[in-house]
C-alpha cells in the first residue's frame, strides 16, 4: 500500500510500543486499486495514555473520542484517526446507542466483528505488508458482495444506508443473508437522526458510479418503503412502445447508470454531481398520480399527461425528508419542470426568445443541466435509441451557448436605477415598468443596456406619457 511519507515515522514509533494496523476504507480502496486520502490506523497491544505518549511529539492531537479510544493527529495539512479495537454493545435505541469499551488485548477477529461490512473489516499490516481478513471480506470484494460482519450488525440501523451507498459506489450486490438482517430491523429507520440519513444519501449522489446499485439495496432490504416518493415509482407501468425497459423505477435507474456515465457528472464537482443525481432521481416522481390508460390515436396506451409540473412537490417533500441542503430543491425542481421542455420545440428548432424564457424558468439551475438532466432521460430506455432526441437536446445546448446562456439565465438590462435617472419616484408604478421591460430583453427587443434606454423611452411615451 502506498503510504503518505509522513505517516511512516508515525506507524514505526507506534511499532515499537505496539501493534498498528490499517484498517477500514483505505484498505478496501486499495484492494479496488482506488487511491485513498483517508488512513485510519488502530494499535493494539498498547493502552490509550500510551498511544497518546507516542503521537504527541508528531504534531497536534485531538482527543475527540477518549471513551471510544480514538486520537486525531495533524500531520501538515492532513488528519489521521489513531484509536484502539474495542468492544461495543448495544445499549439503547438509535445510530448512537452503544456503550463503547477500548480493549487493547482484543485479537484481531474480535476487532474486525465490530465493523459493518466484511469488505470493511479487513486489516493490513504495514510491516510485513500482509493482509489480515479473518472474515473473508478480500474474497467477498472481488466477487462483489456485501455481507455483514457479525450478527451485531443489526445493532445500528445506519448500517443499512451505509450498506445503500455502498453499493453505489463499488458496484456491489447484497448477500441474502445480510439482506434478511435489514429486512428484519426495516423499522428502526425512525431512529435515525436526519443529518445521518443525509450523509449516507448525500455519498450515494455525489460518489456513486453504479447508482441503480444503490437502489436496489434499498429494495432488497425492505427500506425502499421509507421513501415513499421513490417506492411508488416501483409498478408505476409505462408504454411498452416508449419504454421497453420496464416501470418507472426501472427507467429511473437506467436513467442514473446512463448520468453517471456522462462526461457532464465524471468531471463535474460533486455540488454539480449531487444536483444532476437528485434532478434525474426525482424527474418522474409525478408519473404515479398522472399515470392512466387512455385511447390515444384510436390505440389503449399508459400516458403520464402532466407528470413534469405534478413532480415537483413530491421531489420537494423527498430531498426535505432526507434533510437535504435547503439550496438543493430550488435548484431540483425546476428541471423536473421542465425535462420535457426539448419535446416542446419544432424539430429541435428553438428561437432565442424561447431559450431565453426557458433560462429564466430554469434559474438558479441552468440549461447546461436540464440537458444532461434530459440527455440521461433519453438514454435511459434501453434497448431503444432515440438519435433524433439526443440531437434536438444539443441543439437547445447549442443554441444557448450562441446566446451566453449555457450557464446562466438573462439578467434585467433596465433597472430601478434608470427610472430615478428618469426623475420617476419609486412608487406603485416602477414594478410594471421593470416588468414590461424585461419581458420586452426576453422577447428580443434589446439586447444591452443602450438599447434598453431607448426602449424605456418609447414605453414611456406611450404607455405613461406623464412620467416621460
Amino acid at each position: 500500500m502506498r503510504l503518505p511519507d509522513e505517516l511512516r515515522p508515525v506507524l514505526s514509533a507506534l511499532h515499537r510500543a505496539g501493534r498498528p494496523r490499517l484498517v477500514g476504507g483505505c484498505v478496501r480502496d486499495w484492494l479496488l486499486g482506488i487511491q485513498s486520502s483517508d488512513f485510519d490506523v488502530e494499535v493494539g497491544g498498547v493502552n490509550f495514555a500510551t498511544l497518546h505518549e507516542v503521537l504527541a511529539p508528531f504534531g497536534s492531537t485531538d482527543v475527540v473520542g477518549r471513551s471510544f479510544g480514538v486520537i486525531k493527529l495533524r500531520l501538515g495539512g492532513n488528519e489521521y484517526d489513531f484509536s484502539l479495537p474495542r468492544r461495543e454493545s448495544k445499549t439503547g435505541a438509535g445510530h448512537r446507542g452503544f456503550a463503547v469499551e477500548p480493549d487493547p488485548s482484543l485479537d484481531d477477529l474480535g476487532a474486525a466483528a465490530r465493523r459493518d461490512f466484511t469488505i470493511n473489516a479487513i486489516a493490513y499490516d504495514p510491516f510485513t505488508t500482509a493482509l489480515i481478513d479473518p472474515l473473508g471480506g478480500e474474497k467477498d470484494l472481488k466477487a462483489r458482495i456485501l455481507r455483514h460482519a457479525s450478527p451485531s450488525f443489526v445493532d445500528d440501523p445506519l448500517r443499512v444506508l451505509r450498506g445503500f451507498q455502498f453499493a453505489a459506489r463499488f458496484d456491489l450486490t447484497l448477500a441474502p443473508e445480510t439482506a434478511a438482517l435489514c429486512q428484519s430491523i426495516a423499522t428502526t429507520f425512525k431512529e435515525l437522526p436526519v443529518e445521518r440519513v443525509w450523509h449516507e444519501w448525500d455519498k450515494w449522489a455525489t460518489k456513486g458510479l453504479r447508482p441503480a446499485q444503490g437502489l436496489a439495496i434499498l429494495e432488497q432490504s425492505g427500506w425502499l418503503q421509507h421513501f415513499p416518493e421513490l417506492a411508488a415509482l416501483r409498478g408505476c407501468p409505462q408504454e411498452p412502445e416508449w419504454h421497453p425497459e420496464g416501470d418507472v423505477f426501472d427507467h429511473t435507474a437506467h436513467c442514473l447508470e446512463a448520468l453517471t456515465k456522462l462526461p457532464d457528472w465524471t468531471e463535474a464537482p460533486p455540488a454539480k454531481r449531487r444536483l444532476l443525481s437528485f434532478a434525474v432521481l426525482a424527474h418522474d416522481f409525478g408519473k404515479p398520480p398522472t399515470t392512466r390508460r387512455m385511447e390515444r390515436r384510436g390505440v389503449m396506451r399508459w400516458t403520464s399527461l402532466g407528470h413534469e409540473a405534478a413532480g415537483v412537490a413530491p421531489a420537494q417533500r423527498f430531498l426535505e425528508s432526507l434533510g437535504a441542503p435547503l439550496d438543493l430543491s430550488p435548484l431540483v425542481g425546476p428541471l423536473v419542470m421542465h425535462h420535457l421542455a426539448h419535446h416542446h420545440s419544432r424539430n429541435g428548432l428553438y428561437t432565442d426568445t424561447q431559450v431565453r424564457r426557458l433560462a429564466r424558468k430554469l434559474a438558479p439551475a441552468t440549461i447546461d443541466d436540464l440537458c444532461t438532466v434530459m440527455v440521461a432521460d433519453s438514454r435511459g430506455r434501453p434497448p431503444l435509441h432515440s438519435p433524433d432526441t439526443l440531437a434536438y437536446i444539443e441543439r437547445l445546448r447549442a443554441r444557448a451557448k450562441q446566446l451566453s446562456l449555457q450557464h446562466a439565465a438573462p439578467t434585467p438590462l433596465v433597472l430601478g436605477r434608470h427610472l430615478v435617472a428618469r426623475d420617476i419616484k419609486p412608487g406603485p408604478s416602477f414594478k410594471p415598468i421593470l416588468d414590461a421591460a424585461f419581458e420586452a430583453q426576453l422577447d428580443g427587443n434589446f439586447a444591452d443596456e443602450a438599447g434598453g434606454m431607448t426602449w424605456l423611452q418609447n414605453h414611456l411615451r406611450h404607455r405613461y406619457p406623464n412620467l416621460a
